[in-house]
């Protein structure tokens, strides 16, 4: 089994190397939060997003990307190489009050930079767990933090409020390190991070590589952003889609910015950014992932085909599409080797895809587990004579062919406010629960030909069952109470 093997593989035989042989490069690593596939300018989106298009543009843009359907488990995966049913959060996020987290079984991408003579920083979200201190960014290889430990909140009082057991939990989510920061109240989140990224920069010691982990808040409801972002789209009659519009704005300005900063510190000419979204577009929070079906939180290709493109000076070839697969786990090899990095106490599920990336050379990966959650609620009956059980909420890549299993959410196709005529509803049952498609003639899953091959069907679900093998059980925890903020001081905080 090709993909179970490579995850065994890269343990043991990889060979360390920088670019050519030369300096370590550094590397910055932009997440947006809550991204629509259509929401940037070159995918046909009339939201304009000059920045995000020029670095896109003269670089490489991955058009065949895979992310998770949500927050956590795309974070998860991307800082530890893993696919989620190996690190237990194959289901839902981590909420605020649960006592999980990313295990600390595996180094997270961080840690193995550090060992590897890079000064490691991270600003913004985290949203992998943080019950315990261990578990704070600071503790899993960042040699500093700045930003909010849960999975949302308020863009400039920074306040997350969550209920627990029909109570309001609220308090000001900002930590600096280990110690919660109120000191940032009424400054937009988007300006507060990008401007903390570039005293990093500024501060710099040139002697070291340098990584600058930026996970944004944005473009995540709540739908909030300073008005002069707007004004453009005034014309936008939807009010979610004109202010998510102004913070997809804010956030392409604040990338700018950023980029400019390298370049003023002479960074510029050997770093490597790499540009990704966490999942697919919230469409009841002004996002949009026409024309692909479904949204975030679904498993159809709304909810999973990302936004990514990466941008550099080192990369062989310049202004082009890249089509061979790509997932967000694969963001850890391709660093590390890029870094020289040992792979020692790693268990990989990604692969290094840097000439694939950078060169063109053939694609590592022929198949891509986007997830089993067997803790989602079941759907319809059991079907084909298989080991795995159809009612359970899965999807899997193998070459073209993507098979659904369970409850996808909905699939709808929907359209952007200006061509809502487009939008088409979900055809679904309630009692379906397999779906066949050929990602590469139907991108946008319009034709199901799971009765058509039913070989096909059989032999990815025999594959899923494999993967089943390997999986840890899902962790899930009920709320703990002694997370609430007002037993800490009015702030979100470790609590055990």
């Amino acid at each position: 089994m090709e993909a179970l093997r490579g995850y065994v593989l890269l343990t043991v035989a990889v060979c360390f190397h920088t670019i050519n042989g030369a300096q370590q490069p550094n590397i910055l690593l932009v997440v947006a939060d809550d991204y629509g596939f259509h929401d940037i300018g070159y995918h046909g989106s009339e939201i304009k997003t000059p920045t995000l298009d020029k670095l896109a543009g003269e670089g490489v843009k991955l058009e065949n990307y895979y992310v998770q359907p949500i927050c956590s488990p795309t974070r998860s995966q991307l800082l530890s190489g893993r696919y989620q049913i190996h690190t237990g959060l194959q289901h839902s996020i981590i909420r605020p009050c649960q006592p999980n987290a990313l295990p600390l079984d595996d180094p997270t991408i961080a840690d193995k930079l550090r060992e590897a003579g890079y000064a490691t920083h991270a600003v913004g979200k985290w949203h992998l767990g943080f019950y315990k201190d261990e578990y704070l960014p600071i503790n899993r290889g960042f040699d500093s933090y700045f930003g909010y430990l849960t999975g949302a909140e308020d863009y400039y009082n920074h306040t997350r409020c969550s209920s627990l057991i029909h109570k309001g939990y609220c308090g000001i989510d900002m930590t600096n390190g280990k110690t919660p920061d109120t000191t940032e109240t009424g400054k937009y989140s988007t300006h507060l991070f990008t401007n903390r990224a570039i005293d990093i920069v500024k501060q710099h010691d040139k002697s070291k590589p340098l990584f600058i982990y930026l996970p944004y808040q944005a473009v995540h409801s709540p739908l909030q952003v300073p008005e002069k972002y707007i004004t453009p789209y005034k014309y936008i009659n939807d009010w979610r889609r004109r202010t998510y519009a102004g913070m997809v704005a804010a956030l392409d300005e604040g990338v700018a910015n950023l980029t400019n900063a390298f370049k003023e510190a002479g960074l510029w000419d050997n770093t490597v950014m790499v540009f990704t979204t966490d999942n697919g577009g919230q469409i009841h929070a002004g996002g949009n992932n026409w024309p692909l079906r479904g949204w975030k939180a679904t498993l159809w290709e709304g909810g999973l085909h990302g936004i990514g493109f990466v941008n550099s000076p080192l990369l062989k070839q310049k202004g082009v599409v890249r089509k061979e697969l790509i997932h967000v786990s694969d963001w850890f090899p391709t660093f590390l080797n890029l870094a020289g990095g040992s792979f020692n106490g790693t268990k990989l599920d990604g692969y290094d895809q840097w000439k694939t990336i950078s060169e063109g050379s053939e694609g590592q990966r022929s198949e891509l587990l986007h997830n089993i959650d067997p803790l989602y609620s079941q759907r319809g009956s059991k079907r084909y004579n298989n080991t795995f059980d159809t009612r359970t909420r899965s999807a899997l890549r193998m070459g073209d062919f993507k098979l659904i299993t369970g409850d996808p959410g909905n699939g709808s196709w929907i359209a952007p406010p200006e061509d809502k005529n487009n939008t088409r509803l979900d055809p679904s049952t309630r009692s379906d629960n397999v779906w066949l498609f050929n990602i590469l003639k139907d991108p946008n899953e319009n034709h199901d030909i799971s009765q058509q091959y039913p070989d096909i069907v059989d032999k990815m679900l025999f594959k899923l069952s494999a993967y089943s093998k390997t999986a840890i059980p899902a962790r899930y925890p009920d709320p703990d109470p002694r997370c609430n903020p007002a037993l800490h001081g009015g702030v979100w905080t470790p609590w055990e």
